[in-house]
């Protein structure tokens, strides 16, 4: 307990009142090198993450109990965290550390949970991450809404209650989000299932589960009058739990998801049902010991790419009734099997599978684009693998009706991967706050401050020589403070022989200081160039 007659300090006032918007989650506050954790979540990430546990001074008249991770490791410390069903809110500094007046100004940028991640580092090759949110509709009635953030896909579906369970095992999800409004044994009902892997489970305010609200949020992301031309205009539980899978996702990003560009329906008449127990059985992606090899997915998966291998394991886990899409795909694999042979001996298959060899995942990569939470070099990453695909689809183009198809879609737009290469170091840094991400000469001006950055010594040195040689000053000195910027110094005596577009700066006792038009428009750049010789 703390001691209300006792205020806390500023830097705790500051972490309270992010932490009040996020009572649930961990909060990792961001402090120098260091994410730090504060008293319940300090004790509980020392215990899950076996961190070291200590205190620092007192706040409200009691020891601030705290742990931290380094911020250079702090992907490591969310993949355990995540894999343990924890969320996690990342808490960063965004003021100016120069001109702040108490605590730096800090703000909650992204909360990373086990159904919306997006980061690489934090996900399964060979694994979605879902999101799936349960809505309790009248009569028994169930309305289902999920996604995988990377796909930018909703997929819907109704059940009965006692359907539930099957439909939530046979979706797999990593997160499970219900109304607060739901009934104690409709909830007791959901933490019952007995899911494989940890289920994330939590609750969401009940306004949020609100059909129309769903039905036209879903709409202006299709940018449709209706749903009608994806079968849901009438699945009204689908439409509400849809509504609170987009708010909180959205919630968790930090911003709209733009990238959301279609809706599935899937009804139990589509599928072929797979029972938990027959899954289990059969080990399609989990032996009886629930380990991931061997079992038919793991003897199956040959994919070059991990965008193949979680399509497979899609197809694995949800087959449909309608055996044209198994035999469209049957088709085009015959196509690529017999087809003509290609340069060095190698048939469209061999060659197709060579050119997929080293693509990265551009599934996820454009919907971190989206997102606006792209990395330089996950950039560089699709830029080589966006020229891989030009040269993909003549492969495959005119052998069969369904891979001419694809092969369209492969194409990416014009001049895109063009743009990348010329736009996008070959080698940047990690973040783009380290610079170093643009490539020269993409750019006139950026190339000039780089130019003032690495130069500034050299232009200051031309500069002097250049007026000496102008004016016949020859011990006039081109210098720099802190105070008064850049100027020219010319003596008292030299004074007269200033030239008319000199303009006086300062006035010493036996010296004059002036600025010149092309001094002040470096120095305007120079201030916009960090690490410039202003710094030193």
């Amino acid at each position: 307990m703390t001691d209300t007659a006792t205020p806390h300090t500023p830097m705790m006032t500051q972490y309270l009142g992010l932490k009040a918007d996020y009572p649930q989650t961990l909060l990792l506050y961001r402090m120098g090198d260091f994410y730090e954790l504060f008293y319940a979540d300090a004790e509980k990430a020392a215990r899950l993450l076996n961190i070291t546990l200590t205190q620092r001074g007192q706040s409200a008249g009691q020891p601030v109990v705290m742990a931290g991770v380094p911020f250079h490791s702090v992907e490591t410390y969310l993949a355990r965290l995540i894999k343990l069903g924890e969320s996690v809110a990342i808490c960063e500094q965004v003021g100016d550390v120069a001109t702040a007046k108490g605590p730096v100004e800090r703000k909650v940028v992204r909360v990373v949970t086990p159904g919306t991640l997006t980061d690489l580092e934090l996900l399964s090759d060979k694994t979605e991450a879902l999101l799936l949110a349960v809505h309790q509709g009248p009569r028994q009635a169930c309305g289902l809404a999920w996604l995988s953030v990377t796909q930018g896909v909703v997929h819907l579906a109704e059940c009965a209650a006692d359907e539930l369970a099957n439909w939530v095992l046979r979706i797999s999800p990593g997160e499970l989000i219900f109304s607060a409004g739901a009934t104690p044994a409709f909830e007791a009902r959901l933490r019952a299932i007995p899911t494989t892997t940890a289920l994330s489970i939590s609750v969401r305010p009940d306004w949020q589960f609100d059909a129309g609200l769903g039905q036209r949020t879903l709409t202006q992301h299709l940018q449709a009058a209706s749903l009608a031309p994806w079968q849901a205009q009438d699945l009204v539980q689908a439409q509400a739990a849809a509504a609170a899978l987009l708010s909180y996702t959205e919630h968790t990003q930090g911003r709209v998801l733009t990238h959301i560009h279609s809706v599935q329906v899937q009804r139990e008449g589509d599928l072929i049902d797979l029972p938990p127990t027959t899954r289990r059985n059969l080990e399609l992606v989990q032996t009886l010991r629930g380990e991931d090899s061997p079992t038919l997915f793991s003897l199956l998966d040959t994919c070059q790419t991990g965008m193949g291998s979680r399509l497979l394991k899609s197809w694995l886990l949800t087959p449909r009734r309608d055996r044209s899409e198994a035999m469209q795909r049957h088709r085009a694999i015959e196509a690529l099997r017999s087809g003509p042979t290609l340069s060095a001996g190698a048939g469209p298959w061999d060659k197709l599978r060579q050119q997929l060899k080293g693509s990265t995942d551009v599934q996820r990569i454009t919907a971190r684009i989206a997102l606006r939470q792209v990395r330089p070099r996950e950039l560089v990453g699709l830029q080589v693998t966006l020229q891989k695909t030009e040269l993909l689809a003549p492969v495959i183009h005119g052998l069969e009706a369904y891979l001419t198809h694809i092969s369209q879609n492969l194409l990416p737009p014009a001049g895109c991967a063009e743009l990348l290469r010329s736009a996008i170091d070959a080698e940047p840094a990690t973040l783009v706050r380290d610079g170093g991400v643009i490539a020269s000469g993409f750019d006139a001006e950026l190339d000039e401050l780089r130019a003032i950055q690495t130069n500034c010594d050299g232009f200051l040195l031309d500069l002097e020589t250049r007026e000496r040689t102008r004016t016949g000053i020859t011990n006039l000195r081109v210098q720099f403070n802190k105070v008064h910027g850049f100027f020219i110094e010319v003596t008292q005596g030299q004074a007269n022989k200033v030239p008319d577009d000199y303009r006086r700066r300062q006035t010493l006792k036996n010296a004059e200081r002036f600025i010149t038009p092309e001094l002040k428009a470096f120095e305007d750049k120079a201030l916009s160039a960090p690490g410039t010789c202003l710094g030193a």
